[in-house]
């Protein structure tokens, strides 16, 4: 079989190669169904598997300079204002939670945040019994998990990542966002081809849900699954008996001592919270603040956009619309504070970006991941307490929290206790995803499983080769 790089092939040799791959596979039932598809859409998961393995097998041989020239396609083909509006705009109207504007950042950062191949760096040790090196190789065919918070955003950061490594990768989009996802897929191959890349390095079924994903999970031509939602799915994955990446749900804290700038916490913890209307997993979900700067804190927040919920009458409305029992409602997830506050019959400026509260540790807007921009403000009695309450309401998820101090000794325990994946110190929660802090973005953060910001080098297994006696000229 042809092994050349596609970046040394035409494009009717690289036809062939797919041709010959294909051809290979022909025992398998699936092969007519998927042989004349090239977008990456298929009616089952037996075909979408058995088309990325087909594709990978050929992709495996592709040189380094070819994955960066397929980087390069997906970064320009992503960041078209045309398709950022696109993409931003479908997903508000197909989803029904989150905003244009902040969709269109985070899809562009997933797009030039993402690290291609300069992550997949080699080890190497050189002595008098000769050279060993260290690489990173593909898994072969990942089954990716996606949420219906940032469906785009995913598939873009996961599949710069994910092709880098030289996988390919069958998705499986919320069913509330499949119309878009079919859209990128589509638009992801054709841009891939367009560069010589085989057909269908990224797949998926035609009509997602919780069926089609646990086959793709579970499919034994399946050698990596990687999830990004809640704990339900993760907990499903691990089950696979595949190497699983779980990014699982979050309730980040943000801490606020009295060592703190009070001005640009507050800036910063509207922003974070608001971003994307609250969506992220990531952003800030309950303020720990300390009891001598709650009362300005609280003052700030509010000159920044958030709105305080002083009646009890209307902050029991407000629970009553967005929470069924202990559990946001699906239907307020990812809307704005103006919709809520006006559903709930509170008349809010129209600039409103934030309801808060304050509230005691135990309330429901405290302890629930609300992925809405409404928070509850805790008064703790000291730095040490804040922290305390801090690590308690992040429910050892191990995701996110912030705090904003001068106080190396205080961030530093925090840092310590807390644990968590991405620690921001006196910033708002979005500089932990490289907007605005340094580092590179992500929008699967694996937490439950340790791989932290996942990145090229997490879906790659690490290989040793050893030379015995040569190449140490020393």
């Amino acid at each position: 079989m042809t092994t050349l790089a596609p970046d040394k092939l035409s494009p009717e040799q690289i036809a062939r190669v797919v041709a010959e791959a294909l051809g290979s596979l022909a025992s398998n039932p699936a092969s007519v169904a998927y042989s004349e598809v090239t977008d990456g859409i298929f009616d089952d998961a037996d075909s979408a598997v058995a088309a990325a393995k087909a594709a990978q097998k050929v992709f495996m041989t592709t040189s380094m300079k070819f994955r960066r020239k397929i980087v390069t396609a997906i970064r320009d083909f992503v960041t078209k204002e045309e398709n950022l509006q696109y993409m931003a705009e479908q997903a508000v109207i197909q989803t029904g939670m989150g905003n244009v504007p902040d969709k269109i950042m985070k899809n562009r950062m997933a797009a030039e945040l993402t690290p291609g191949v300069e992550d997949l760096t080699t080890e190497a040790w050189s002595g008098d019994d000769g050279l060993t090196t260290v690489e990173l190789s593909p898994f072969g065919v990942i089954a990716a998990i996606l949420p219906t918070t940032n469906p785009t955003e995913t598939i873009i950061c996961n599949t710069i990542g994910m092709l880098v490594a030289g996988n390919a990768v069958v998705f499986s989009p919320h069913p509330r966002a499949k119309e878009l996802s079919r859209w990128l897929i589509r638009e992801l191959n054709r841009v891939l081809a367009g560069v010589g890349a085989p057909a269908n390095l990224v797949c998926m079924v035609r009509e997602p849900s919780i069926e089609t994903s646990n086959a793709i999970m579970t499919h034994p031509d399946v050698a990596m699954v990687v999830v990004t939602g809640g704990p339900g799915v993760v907990h499903a994955a691990l089950k696979s008996g595949k190497k699983v990446i779980g990014a699982g749900a979050g309730n980040p804290p943000v801490v606020v001592d009295q060592t703190a700038d009070i001005e640009q916490a507050a800036r910063d913890i509207v922003a974070g919270a608001t971003f994307d209307n609250n969506l992220p997993c990531t952003s800030e979900k309950e303020v720990l603040a300390v009891d001598a700067i709650t009362d300005l804190l609280m003052f700030e927040m509010i000159k920044n956009g958030a709105y305080q919920i002083k009646d009890p009458a209307a902050l029991k409305r407000v629970e009553d619309l967005i929470l069924d029992g202990n559990h946001p409602k699906t239907e307020w997830v990812g809307k704005s504070a103006v919709e809520i506050a006006r559903a709930a019959g509170i008349d809010v400026p129209s600039n409103t970006r934030l309801l808060m509260a304050e509230l005691d540790l135990m309330h429901p807007f405290v302890q629930v991941e609300l992925m809405m921009p409404v928070i509850g403000v805790v008064r703790c009695q000291n730095v040490d307490d804040a922290i305390d309450k801090a690590v308690f309401c992040e429910h050892g998820n191990r995701h996110t929290a912030a705090m904003h101090s001068t106080d190396v000794n205080a961030l530093t325990k925090m840092g310590r206790l807390i644990q968590t994946t991405i620690f921001v110190k006196n910033g708002p929660s979005f500089a932990g995803l490289g907007m605005g802090g340094e580092g590179y973005a992500t929008f699967t953060i694996a937490g439950p499983t340790g791989e932290g910001l996942t990145s090229a080098r997490s879906f790659t297994r690490r290989r040793r080769c050893t030379l015995v006696g040569g190449l140490n000229v020393r």
